[in-house]
């Protein structure tokens, strides 16, 4: 709520007078508030406990074309990925590790579903966010950006720890996650660059989509950061 009030994302906030009394920031950084009843607040929350405080806020996606725009040096593609959770998580993950752009391929989850937007902790509003359902385009204007496509699959020969010593992880990239159950499709890791697997170390079949995420963007964000600090 905070980060969508700061970036002026917000229309109406509509708040029960318990929450304007725990949250007077929030109110006052609204520039239309209506007050509602504790049964309005549990009707327009998609949550079990509601906190009282709900805001109408804009879409946040933006033409791939935009989010691609400059020269970009990582980017995250969810392509397929089914649960809200997953996604919102990935989103917060990329802002995080310093993503320029996130793209919703395929028949990934809307970025504007209540679950995702929660689990993203206001990192939506932080970087573009585009949402493209032919991937064929995204692989195509990924390439077209500079950005080598990275596939993450649990199957690869490659794991991300084989990679450190070469030049790859840190080469301007567009990562690829697929579906949470049946991962990319096989016809997009044949068109990857690179098809890269995280290690397991212990006997943990895999791990989620969002965990697997977090470990090969910070490896690619990592070693990015290496590159420029050993050339300066």
């Amino acid at each position: 709520m905070r980060e969508a009030l700061r970036f002026g994302r917000v229309h109406e906030l509509f708040v029960t007078e318990a929450a304007a009394r725990r949250h007077p920031d929030l109110v006052a950084g609204a520039s239309s508030v209506s007050y509602i009843d504790r049964r309005a607040a549990e009707l327009l929350s998609e949550t079990v406990t509601p906190q009282g405080i709900v805001a109408v806020c804009d879409t946040v996606d933006v033409p791939l074309a935009s989010a691609l725009r400059g020269t970009p040096r990582l980017v995250a593609v969810l392509a397929g990925v089914s649960d809200p959770g997953n996604a919102g998580t990935v989103l917060r993950v990329a802002d995080a590790a310093g993503a320029d752009a996130v793209v919703f391929a395929g028949d990934t989850v809307d970025v504007h579903n209540g679950k995702c937007v929660r689990a993203s902790t206001g990192s939506l509003f932080h970087l573009p966010v585009a949402r493209e359902r032919d991937l064929d385009v995204v692989l195509d204007s990924c390439a077209a950006a500079g950005l080598r496509v990275v596939a993450a699959d649990g199957s690869a020969t490659h794991a991300t720890d084989d990679l450190e010593s070469t030049p790859v992880l840190a080469e301007p990239a567009a990562w690829l996650f697929g579906n949470e159950a049946h991962g990319l499709p096989s016809a997009v890791v044949a068109r990857a660059d690179h098809v890269v697997r995280v290690p397991l170390y212990g006997r943990a079949e895999s791990l989620n989509l969002a965990t697997a995420a977090a470990v090969c963007l910070y490896a690619a964000a990592m070693a990015a950061r290496r590159r420029i600090a050993d050339r300066g």
